[in-house]
């Protein structure tokens, strides 16, 4: 058997896989005796380089490649959905905002979860369970699970709920086989129906939007991903004749929608399944970004009818990001304390999400604080030890509740732009604690 590396890769949970160099358990990517000799390419911090060679990789680096391919596409435009204002603020990382925390005194974070847990009872919310799954999802799910294709049903729940809530909205139509035609969103002058494009935001493999080309009959599919992926749907979505298909592989940041020619002047739906932190708010600007004013008297730019934003990963949104800084500033919270609550979000996704916690959650329910403010009444405790101490079901559902107010910050800011706006729980959170869905249309 051939000998590998024996150096162990913690993200991707297996050894090396490059062959050891001579005399040594090693390959020459990870010998211990040229660590201190290699340096992070500048291109892409991902991988490194021997100093020596730097100036030489930087020529040749495969990324390099691949920026300059991207920076040439007309859809690319450098932070265009950053604004200048945003520009100026630096990304906080999750243990900046750990030691953030963990370094105030017991009477302050005791003050701290306080005002967030007022200010949750103070915009709480509209938000209602709307676990939909569409007759037409269902049977195509049960056919896929015949098929030989990567499917796992966990996810598939997901994706048909959300689409369930796009059609119980209004968003889009009857499946086209129900009904006896392909489904149309939009119409010119003069013309019949025009099939209106799917843009998904951090697709990763697709299945939400193949879902939705299967069952209503879009012809337009853009992916926007900046991933690689294996196990995608582009195969399937390129075997159907009558479906117009492209992947973009681009930071969301970086992408000017106006800038893709096959979906100019063309009415699109915006739709995203667990766009990670700040993502959700680059979808929101990307979309609609700040000439659309209509409650200002300017008109919509953009050919967007709908968005059903399913959002993820609160832990991780910043600031510099966050599309509604001014929700926050009027309610008197601070950068810092908006980065904590982001802290404090990741406490939903870490409990048991048992039938006692979805039920507690679901119905609103706050559980006793007696306990904590004890512990943050004693001073000889630190708040590692208070956390550590807090009862699970206390810090779940503040988790949840930090949830619910970053995204209503959201809501607040479509419904602001002119658009009808719901935040919805489309999943039980005991199927996935990442349930939270944003939809929102133009008005009719």
């Amino acid at each position: 058997m051939e000998k590998k590396c024996e150096f162990w890769l913690p993200r991707k949970r297996r050894h090396c896989a490059n062959a050891p160099l001579p005399n040594s358990l090693y390959c020459g990517n990870h010998n211990p005796s040229s660590v201190d000799l290699r340096v992070p390419c500048p291109i892409d911090p991902s991988h490194s380089v021997m100093k020596e060679s730097l100036d030489s990789h930087v020529k040749r680096c495969p990324f390099a490649k691949q920026a300059r391919a991207l920076e040439s596409q007309p859809y690319f435009s450098k932070g265009i959905n950053t604004s200048a204002v945003d520009c100026q603020d630096e990304i906080v990382s999750s243990g900046d905002k750990r030691k953030a925390i963990h370094g105030l005194t017991p009477l302050d974070f005791h003050h701290l979860i306080t005002k967030i847990k007022s200010l949750h009872s103070t915009i709480s919310s509209e938000m209602r369970d709307s676990f939909v799954i569409p007759e037409k999802c269902s049977k195509w799910m049960n056919e896929m699970l015949d098929r030989q294709v990567p499917f796992q049903e966990k996810h598939a729940v997901q994706q048909a709920s959300i689409i369930g809530n796009m059609e119980a909205y209004g968003m889009i139509g009857k499946p086209y086989d129900e009904c006896g035609e392909s489904h149309g969103l939009h119409k010119e002058k003069g013309e019949g129906e025009v099939a209106a494009a799917i843009v998904e935001f951090g697709a990763g493999r697709g299945y939400l939007a193949h879902m939705l080309a299967d069952c209503y009959g879009f012809n337009k599919v853009f992916l926007v991903e900046r991933r690689s992926y294996k196990l995608k749907a582009d195969r399937s979505l390129r075997q159907k004749e009558s479906l117009s298909f492209e992947r973009l592989r681009i930071d969301i940041e970086d992408l000017n929608l106006h800038g893709i020619e096959s979906l100019k002047e063309l009415p699109y739906l915006a739709v995203g399944k667990h766009l990670c932190g700040p993502a959700t708010d680059l979808t929101i600007r990307c979309c609609l970004p700040d000439q659309c004013y209509p409650n200002e008297g300017l008109p919509f730019s953009s050919c967007m009818q709908g968005l059903a934003l399913a959002t993820c990963c609160h832990h991780l949104c910043q600031w510099k990001h966050y599309i509604n800084k001014d929700f926050f500033s009027n309610l008197g919270i601070t950068k810092a304390v908006f980065h904590a609550i982001t802290w404090f979000s990741s406490w939903a996704v870490d409990a048991d999400h048992g039938s006692e916690l979805s039920d507690m959650v679901d119905q609103g329910i706050h559980p006793t604080t007696r306990e904590t403010e004890e512990l943050c009444g004693e001073e000889n405790r630190g708040v590692d030890e208070i956390i550590r101490k807090m009862p699970q079901l206390e810090r779940a559902v503040l988790g949840f509740m930090c949830k619910e107010i970053i995204d209503i910050g959201r809501l607040l800011w479509l419904r602001n732009r002119g658009l009808e706006a719901q935040l919805l729980k489309y999943v039980p959170s005991n199927v996935s604690p990442e349930n939270h869905l944003l939809v929102a249309k133009r008005p009719t």
